[in-house]
């Protein structure tokens, strides 16, 4: 199988945590490439308000990964982030 371009939205949450976002930010990185993704470029998008409280937050800290995977390392991505609670939601898109 050949790798694939990806881009995965990941809304943070960084009320619970200890050190700096950017920490925060590199460290789901680290995650991502752990499952044998190759990182191109991570953007920050920034604290943004929720339109409707979720989960009991009302912001985020929204960041942009790109990257480059193989289709399956996609679902082992989501699985080992669901495990990390700073990560409050996933979305991965194949990037033409």
């Amino acid at each position: 199988m050949s790798s694939r371009k990806y881009e995965g939205l990941i809304i943070l949450n960084t009320k619970t945590t200890e050190g700096s976002v950017d920490e925060l930010v590199s460290a789901v990185g680290k995650e991502i490439e752990s499952e044998g993704a190759k990182l191109d470029e991570v953007q920050q998008i920034g604290r943004r308000k929720f339109a409707y409280n979720s989960r009991h937050l009302e912001s985020g800290h929204y960041v942009n990964y790109f990257f480059k995977a193989e289709p399956d390392a996609i679902v082992r991505i989501q699985e080992k982030l669901k495990l990390n609670g700073h990560v409050h939601l996933q979305h991965f898109q194949r990037v033409a």
